[in-house]
């Protein structure tokens, strides 16, 4: 087995053997090969190796190289790219280079002057907003600036505070937001918007409102619809909680002279932070504070008193607006009227023009910000660059868009201003009316009702296809328009003062008539002093006029040679300056010289008849506004305005206020109307007390029904009227078309302002003159109807009603003469007529008429329950006794007097007619002439001249508180100026003092103070030492006050204001009790001039000669020299057995025939001469030795030196005297001023009279003697 397995295995090995050998010789081969072949790739290998290593030698050099070229290329691209960037740089900033350069240049003198204008600035914001545009630029220009100029600050010359403080783009949001485009809205917006108190507005337009309301839409909070508070809201401190812990913005309207001082803590800021909130303690309550919050508080009082406390816890700011400011926003109102396309494309190109302004400034602000925060390589900023691409591209488009905006704005513009006329005329015409309120207080208009008006005459007047022929028919409709609007809310007395107001406005505005020139027409020469001025070379014309004339000569160019023709061709002058009516003739010498002047040729002319002749000024101005071109005829003509004419403009949620005045009352009006429209009878309510609900109850069921209310003298119910513009304005909505609100209301100084500014105003003065009296003496229903003149059928009782009737308007009318008329106008009524017709009923009933008891029933006790003045019940008296007699019923009596001095126009019969018929009576009555005959009144024909004179210079006064109180004048001199200049020379003409050791001793030596006189005249110069004291205090701290080394106070403020006008100040004629401090005189150049004459009589005296005659003017208290008199006469007689006491001592008058002083050579054994006396309403005749009727056109006449002594009324000799006396006399009072009342009565002193004209003829001329005629 084993060999077999042997043998096998052999077998199998070499069949194996067979197989494999060949195969190992291969193998052996091939290892062969293998090991060359290995030992031919090692060298491969090898060589490979060194290639590989060459190969990565070469590929760190080519990958080297590479890189170097990557960089190089990289270095290049971006140096391309600097190139650039560069360029682009460099390009794009080529525009600011000059800019920038003159900047670089300048901007180390602006570092310099920033301090000086950051104080200025701040300055502004602080100080001055309260003042108007002139004194804002005054003070920044002349006062801060200088100030540091003289600290040595640097500051800007001429720094214009508007660019200084705010950019032209913030300016444009405002204006777009409607605050208005002149400089003065400019200044207030920034004064609102930079301070950091809350601002307080004078805002009586509403334009400040207006503007702040749409600034601050987006965060007002709304409470039922109103996003308004009153300073009365008895919710205001709920509403303050809510806005100022919300951040909202609280608009406080209302405000008067004080604010609420709950709100103390909130305008002084008194914040208090716990934790991350703040807070501000209100009454007690911790509200909280939002930063957001703003407040405004708003008055619409044109002129409010605020205190210095409440002025510093605000901002205060006039937005008063101006004219300039309305003359443009009325442009635009004319504009978008008239060619709407163009104003809507100005508008656009305005807001156009302020965007892309901003823009500008964004983008250069941008710009800056890119160049000042890069730190590196500008180069190498590459958003710097596309910023600049960008931002230049934007400018140049900006830029060629602004170019093209003033492209577009110069064409609008000179299209715009072919309509400025009309907005300039609007604009004079608004401010008018807004000066007429200084005249009175409820003649108040608001900008809204004007704008009404303004719009309505566009309306109104005639279309035309030429743009100046329709601005004229703008300018001539709004003209009239507005004036009768404004004229029929003006008392009869101020109707042409606001004309005469508006014309002059209008040449000032036009530049054709000087502003200066208007002070020469209101005061003419009330500030010379008749001494002080060159010597009047002509007899004929009175020292007021000479002094007017003077005054011309100075102040207006025209007349600068006035005096030099006038006495050149004196005659003519001279008959010129007499006539009755100089204004209808040629005036001498310069008659072709106006007419060639013509647009002010007209007022030229009414200055020399102002001048010259002021009792013909009304009519000079009347005659001036008809011929002047800017008016007319039209402006002068009477119109007349009925209830129903009213009523045809009425609207339901603009009530009519009713002016009311002496005699006027429109309810009757009213009611009839109501009657004929066919409503119900109006609900008529007079307020008193506890009228105010029933006038509510009434208001709120007429704007339900439709039904007329009428409110009868408000002025006693003001706290209603305080409420009504609140309440129509939450009625207003809900009015029922037929609603109409009538009030009725004397003029009170607190009625409120908003409620005035809301209504339309109408007056209903009654007709004045005789005939217009009588009428409606004799109209049913008022006074006498046909039953009445029925009720006794005898002709006496007719005559004797028309005489009542007669008498009633007389002494009504007779009140226009003031005090030559009556001393005290009373207010007669029908009542008191209609009292003496029942008792004069009654009276004939009874039988005969007793003529005495008819006589005392109407003049003392019907009419004399009112009269208070005992001369003035002698004047009622006489007319009872003239007129109510048995004569009045007689055939052919006449009221006529019976030797008159001119005559009745036509030979007018004034009888007591007997007519059966009423009819009758009126048609007699309306053929009396027009004007009523002053000596039908029993006056003088020269009263006419007194009534002239009272009016004109009455005009000049009202038009006098319608000029402004700030300013220079077109000499540029400003006002403050002038008075400090007028002050020194008021200083150095003051006497000197008076020391009372002096005057003490010299008194001693004139017999000390045993002499009555002696003692009088102590306490005169005791009162006269006051008086210097006074007046030298005054003017000294006048002028420190104008240096600015005092404060200004209100009463220096008032002796400024009167210095400048010529006018005395107040404080030196009154105490502060309004009683007399000193005399009283009109202007100051005759104050001043008095005072002198007065120290001059006094020293006189003191220096131990007794006055010869006294001047009984110059005294304080005149009654006190005569009573000192009457006790020196006293004295006198009490030597004998027959001694006399002072209370039987009566004054003894003689007039004597001494005219001139130099006549006296010693006083009177007994008694005084007294001297100085001027009659009014009657002459004395040296040769009769009596009264005697006034030379034509002489209102005063001096009396000859005056005898008055002391008799004993119980002497014999007095008793035989009077007995054997057959001369008339009349008892003449003697006034101190030409004001006649018992405070001013001084005695009476017996004038003789001619027979033919006895005492009550001189009573009814109301003859007096005057110490003053002023």
């Amino acid at each position: 087995e084993g060999l077999c397995t042997y043998v096998g295995a052999m077998k199998a090995y070499h069949g194996a053997s067979k197989i494999v050998k060949p195969k190992l010789v291969a193998v052996e081969v091939a290892e062969e090969r293998q090991k060359a072949a290995n030992e031919q790739l090692k060298a491969a290998e090898n060589d490979l190796d060194m290639c590989r290593k060459k190969m990565v030698d070469l590929q760190k050099t080519f990958d080297q190289n590479m890189r170097d070229k990557r960089a190089t290329e990289t270095r290049a691209s971006n140096l391309q790219k600097q190139m650039q960037q560069a360029s682009a740089l460099i390009e794009g900033l080529a525009g600011e280079r000059t800019r920038w350069t003159e900047d670089a240049a300048s901007f180390n003198e602006q570092k310099k002057q920033l301090v000086g204008d950051c104080a200025i600035g701040c300055a502004f914001v602080s100080y001055c907003g309260p003042f108007n545009q002139q004194f804002r630029d005054y003070i920044v220009h002349k006062k801060f600036s200088a100030d540091c100029e003289a600290r040595m600050v640097p500051v800007t010359r001429n720094l214009d505070v508007i660019s200084f403080l705010a950019d032209i783009a913030t300016i444009g949001d405002w204006n777009i937001d409607g605050l208005p485009t002149d400089p003065l809205s400019s200044q207030n917006g920034i004064l609102v918007t930079s301070s950091t108190r809350y601002p307080l507005l004078i805002d009586p337009q509403g334009q400040a409102l207006s503007w702040i309301k749409s600034k601050e839409r987006s965060s007002l909070p709304v409470w039922n619809g109103q996003n308004l508070v009153d300073l009365s809201d008895p919710k205001l401190k709920d509403k303050l909680e809510f806005c100022m812990g919300d951040g909202k913005t609280l608009i406080i309207v209302g405000v008067e002279d004080e604010i609420d001082p709950m709100l103390n803590p909130v305008m002084e800021k008194e914040i208090v932070k716990k934790g991350s909130r703040l807070y501000i303690n209100v009454s007690d309550r911790l509200m909280d504070y939002h930063p957001d919050f703003k407040m405004f508080f708003i008055t619409r009082l044109p002129n409010p008193s605020f205190s210095p406390e409440l002025q510093a816890k605000t901002t205060l700011i006039d937005f008063t607006v101006t004219q300039k400011g309305l003359e443009e926003q009325l442009l635009g109102k004319v504009i978008s009227k008239e060619q709407k396309a163009l104003e809507e494309q100005l508008t656009q190109v305005l807001e156009d023009v302020n965007s892309n302004t901003k823009s500008l400034l964004l983008l250069d602000a941008s710009l800056l910000e890119r160049l000042t925060s890069n730190s590196g390589n500008l180069l190498e900023d590459t958003q710097l660059v596309a910023v600049l691409a960008n931002t230049k591209a934007k400018a140049s488009e900006v830029n060629a868009k602004l170019i093209a905006a003033d492209e577009t704005r110069t064409n609008i513009a000179e299209k715009r201003e072919q309509f400025r006329p009309a907005a300039t005329r609007g604009s004079v015409l608004y401010f008018s009316i807004v000066e007429m309120s200084l005249v009175n207080v409820m003649y108040q208009t608001s900008l809204v009702q004007f704008l009404q008006l303004f719009m309505g005459s566009m309306e109104e007047a005639e279309k035309a296809s030429l743009a100046s022929k329709r601005v004229s028919n703008i300018i001539e409709t709004m003209t009239y328009m507005t004036y009768r609007y404004v004229n029929r809310g003006l008392y009869e007395k101020d109707k042409l003062t606001f004309v005469l107001l508006v014309t002059m406005k209008i040449l000032v505005t036009a530049g054709h008539l000087k502003s200066s020139a208007v002070p020469v027409f209101l005061r003419g020469g009330a500030a010379l002093d008749i001494n002080n001025v060159r010597k009047k070379p002509f007899k004929w014309m009175s020292d007021d006029a000479w002094l007017n004339l003077v005054q011309l000569c100075e102040s207006i160019m025209f007349y600068s040679n006035l005096i030099g023709d006038m006495i050149s061709n004196e005659n003519v002058w001279k008959r010129w300056y007499e006539d009755n009516r100089p204004e209808e003739l040629s005036v001498p010498d310069y008659e072709q010289k106006l007419i060639d002047q013509t647009d002010i040729g007209p007022f030229l002319k009414l200055l020399l008849i102002r001048c010259l002749r002021v009792d013909r000024s009304i009519l000079m101005c009347k005659e001036f506004i008809r011929n002047t071109s800017v008016m007319g005829p039209a402006f002068v003509e009477p119109v007349t305005d009925t209830i129903e004419m009213v009523y045809e403009e009425m609207k339901p949620d603009v009530p009519v206020i009713f002016l009311l005045s002496r005699g006027s009352d429109p309810t009757d009006g009213i009611i009839e109307l109501c009657r004929k429209k066919k409503l119900p009878a109006p609900a008529v309510i007079s307020l008193g007390e506890g009228q105010e609900p029933v006038a509510l109850k009434a208001i709120n069921a007429g704007v339900v029904n439709g039904t007329w209310v009428l409110l009868q003298n408000c002025e006693l119910g003001l706290g209603l009227m305080f409420e009504m513009e609140a309440v129509i304005n939450k009625l207003k909505g809900n009015m029922d078309p037929n609603f109409r609100l009538f009030i009725t209301a004397l003029p009170h100084p607190e009625f409120p302002l908003g409620l005035l500014q809301m209504c339309s105003k109408v007056t209903n003065d009654p007709p004045s003159g005789l005939r217009a009296g009588l009428l409606r003496s004799f109209t049913p229903g008022v006074m006498i109807d046909q039953d009445r003149l029925e009720r006794v059928e005898t002709p006496q009782w007719r005559q004797l009603l028309f005489a009542l009737c007669f008498l009633h308007s007389i002494v009504q009318e007779r009140r226009k003469f003031g005090p030559l008329g009556w001393c005290v106008p009373y207010e007669y009524s029908n009542g008191d007529l209609q009292s003496c017709m029942l008792f004069l009923e009654k009276h004939l009933y009874n039988g005969e008429i007793s003529w005495e008891t008819f006589q005392y029933m109407v003049s003392d006790v019907q009419y004399g329950g009112k009269i208070t003045d005992s001369l003035d019940v002698r004047l009622f008296r006489t007319y009872t006794k003239e007129w109510l007699t048995e004569k009045t019923c007689e055939e052919g009596y006449t009221f006529n007097p019976s030797m008159p001095i001119v005559g009745i126009p036509n030979d007018f019969q004034y009888n007591p007619n007997s007519f059966s018929e009423r009819s009758d009576f009126r048609k007699y009555i309306e053929g009396f002439p027009e004007a009523d005959p002053p000596e039908i009144f029993g006056l003088h024909p020269n009263a006419d001249l007194t009534y002239l004179v009272k009016e004109s210079n009455s005009l000049f006064k009202t038009l006098g508180e319608t000029q402004p109180k700030g300013g220079g004048n077109d000499g540029g001199i400003p006002r403050e100026d002038v008075v400090y200049k007028k002050a020194s020379e008021l200083l150095s003409r003051l006497p000197e003092d008076y020391e009372e050791d002096d005057y003490n001793a010299k008194i001693r030596k004139l017999g000390g103070m045993n002499v009555p006189m002696n003692i009088f005249l102590f306490q005169e110069i005791q009162r006269f030492q006051n008086v210097i004291s006074k007046v030298r205090s005054t003017l000294l701290q006048l002028q420190l006050a104008i240096k600015g080394e005092v404060v200004m106070t209100s009463e220096l403020q008032e002796t400024l204001d009167s210095v400048f006008d010529a006018r005395v100040p107040h404080y030196w004629e009154n105490t502060l009790t309004g009683d007399e401090f000193s005399w009283r005189l009109p202007t100051l150049g005759l104050w001043f001039s008095s005072l002198l004459d007065r120290d001059k009589q006094y020293r006189t005296w003191l220096n131990g000669i007794r006055p010869n005659s006294y001047w009984l003017t110059g005294f304080f208290n005149p009654n006190g020299c005569l009573t000192a008199m009457k006790q020196e006469v006293a004295r006198n007689h009490n030597k004998g057995e027959k001694k006399w006491s002072l209370n039987e001592v009566v004054y003894h008058t003689e007039v004597t025939n001494i005219e001139r002083l130099e006549q006296i050579k010693a006083p009177p054994d007994e008694g005084i001469y007294v001297h100085g006396l001027t009659l009014e309403g009657a002459a004395w005749s040296r040769a009769e030795g009596n009264l005697v009727e006034s030379a034509p056109k002489t209102l005063f006449a001096l009396l000859p030196v005056l005898y008055v002594t002391g008799k004993n009324v119980r002497s014999q000799e007095e008793k035989t005297e009077k007995k054997e006396r057959k001369v008339l006399q009349y008892e003449c009072p003697v006034y101190k001023y030409a004001c006649r009342t018992d405070q001013y009565l001084i005695f009476f002193a017996s004038l003789n009279c001619p027979k033919e004209k006895p005492p009550n003829h001189w009573c009814l001329r109301g003859s007096a003697l005057l110490c003053n005629t002023s």
